[in-house]
């Protein structure tokens, strides 16, 4: 018995040291397994906290694609008085980086309460994409980008941009064109001014907004002003589809306004491609009418073979090559010239220059610029039409203002030419002084020709269809016109086009207006809607307004009278 239990309790004594060994070597590897845990966690936090310092230490990266280049810089367009037409203004544009655009559906229906006419699919197309940047809206308001920014969508940033901003609006919409979204010029004097050399400094990078002096134009915003306004309110009155007028200096061929009417704001040019709105003054042909007379008398005068004392016999309808010609209130007497031109004889004209003759007439057409594409800065001017083959009854048609379309630009540089001693002045949308002027003038009639020229214009005022354009103290000189136009192949008796021309002061010509209404209509029942009766005291309020403004001082004394004796 004693040996036995000796033995069990050897036993129970081994079993008892591997129990305890057992127990040891399981803690120790526990043990290893939470060193080991806590060893991959410190690892793992310390690389996440390098990373945080690397990238603390280290700018983000910035995509920089050719979609996200900056807007080139402009210079301002300014009056001749310093007032600014046209600037330069800081604007945010909206991008995305689509990689960083979790949920595109619920990004673009946030920014849809922002910008309600953000085309969907278009804005989806370029937000599932792996491009670094895309554009989404260019030239946002504060507003809307205070708006977005509160709508905390990741992956959307602002661009500050250059946008051009036009203070006047539509005022002179036609002069200053247009700029693309990237700020470069596509229309008016903004394409001008690109291509004189600033779409080169912008591709050097060296158009800076500190490096860019002012474009100084010719156009008097005040005077522009007036011309618009008194535009508007014709065109309103009197139901015509369009109007148009332009304010020349006579003595340096300087445009101080000039306005097309349907026009556009060049601030929010979304109808500015519309036909209807293309500027009529210079880049739009028409038939002139009866202003066309001023240059078929001033051809007939200045070649010596007529004088303003010939009368030619108006009794009549003249009939030529199959065609009839009428006077449209025709006295059905001889006229002299001078009644010729108050009574606008369509008779009397066309046998004026029956006596130049057809080579005569084209010869003087093209040298007072009517037949060529007058050459001026504004991008926008149009070839005028002429027949092919200038016979008989064409040259009888275009000395009334028929066969022949011209814009109404060249009209008033032409008329000009005509009242201020005979010199074709180019016109100008920059400055220009006198001397500079007379440097390039080309000498088309002579002095005593446009003297003669004045004492007509004015002799119209007072005692023909001009009287509704005089304004006292100026001495006005006018010649209306009344063009029927084409429909459907043919003329038509109820739808003109009505031209105005008109200078002041008659004596001497500081300035031309000329101003077109198209189909008009009367303003009465019963009433007409010629020329004398609609342009006519368009043009008279334009110079009411205008003169003061242009220095022109009134005269109540009797140059006026003294020019008509001279020639009585």
């Amino acid at each position: 018995m004693p040996r036995l239990w000796k033995n069990r309790r050897a036993m129970e004594g081994d079993g008892a040291i591997v129990v305890d060994g057992a127990r040891k070597a399981t803690g120790g590897r526990s043990r290893n397994r939470v060193v080991m845990a806590m060893a991959v966690l410190f690892g793992i936090y310390a690389a996440i906290g390098a990373r945080l310092v690397h990238l603390g230490l280290v700018e983000e990266e910035v995509v920089n694609l050719p979609q996200s280049r900056a807007t080139a810089s402009r210079p301002d367009l300014v009056d001749r008085n310093g007032e600014v037409l046209a600037t330069d203004i800081k604007t945010a544009s909206l991008f995305a980086e689509p990689r960083r655009i979790a949920y595109i559906d619920e990004t673009i229906e946030k920014l849809q309460t922002v910008l309600p006419d953000l085309d969907y699919e278009q804005a989806y197309r370029r937000l599932d994409s792996d491009a670094g940047f895309v554009w989404l809206r260019r030239q946002l308001s504060p507003r809307q980008q205070s708006e977005i920014l509160a709508l905390g969508i990741p992956g959307l940033g602002f661009r500050t941009e250059k946008r051009r901003f036009y203070p006047g609006g539509a005022t002179a919409a036609h002069i200053l064109g247009l700029v693309n979204i990237d700020n470069q010029g596509i229309a008016g004097m903004e394409k001008y001014v690109d291509e004189q050399g600033l779409a080169d400094l912008q591709a050097l990078g060296l158009a800076g907004p500190d490096t860019l002096n002012p474009v100084r134009l010719s156009i008097d915003l005040r005077v522009q002003h007036v011309l618009h306004d008194e535009l508007t309110q014709a065109m309103e009155r009197h139901q015509a589809i369009a109007a148009g007028g332009v304010v020349l200096n006579a003595r340096t061929g300087e445009v101080m306004a000039m306005a097309s009417l349907p026009d556009y704001d060049p601030n929010n040019p979304f109808n500015a491609l519309e036909k209807d709105r293309l500027n009529r003054m210079s880049a739009g042909v028409f038939e002139m009418g009866s202003t066309f007379k001023l240059f078929t008398t001033s051809m007939a005068l200045d070649s010596g073979l007529v004088g303003i004392n010939d009368k030619f016999d108006a009794t009549r309808p003249l009939r030529i090559g199959g065609h009839t010609i009428r006077d449209f209130h025709g006295k059905g007497r001889v006229l002299s010239v001078p009644e010729i031109f108050i009574y606008s004889s369509n008779i009397g004209t066309a046998k004026m220059a029956d006596v130049v003759g057809v080579e005569g007439h084209r010869e003087f057409l093209k040298r007072i610029g009517i037949l060529d594409r007058i050459e001026t800065e504004l991008p926008e001017v149009a070839h005028p039409t002429e027949p092919a083959k200038w016979k008989k009854i064409n040259s009888v048609t275009i000395s009334f203002g028929h066969g022949v379309a011209t814009t109404p630009l060249q009209t008033a540089t032409a008329a000009a030419a005509m009242l201020n001693g005979g010199k074709l002045i180019p016109p100008t949308f920059l400055p220009r002084t006198e001397e500079e002027a007379n440097a390039i003038a080309e000498k088309v009639i002579s002095e005593e020709t446009s003297a003669a020229v004045r004492y007509l214009f004015r002799y119209n005022t007072e005692k023909g269809s001009g009287r509704r354009a005089e304004v006292p103290g100026y001495h006005v000189g006018t010649k209306t016109g009344t063009a029927e136009k084409v429909v459907n192949g043919r003329y038509s008796n109820d739808t003109r086009f009505n031209t105005f021309i008109a200078s002041f002061p008659a004596n001497d010509p500081d300035y031309v207006v000329f101003v077109v209404l198209d189909e008009p209509k009367p303003e009465k029942p019963g009433m007409s809607a010629t020329s004398g009766i609609t342009n006519a005291p368009l043009a008279g309020n334009i110079i009411r307004r205008t003169a003061p403004l242009l220095g022109v001082q009134p005269d109540f004394g009797h140059e006026s009278e003294a020019l008509l004796v001279s020639y009585q």
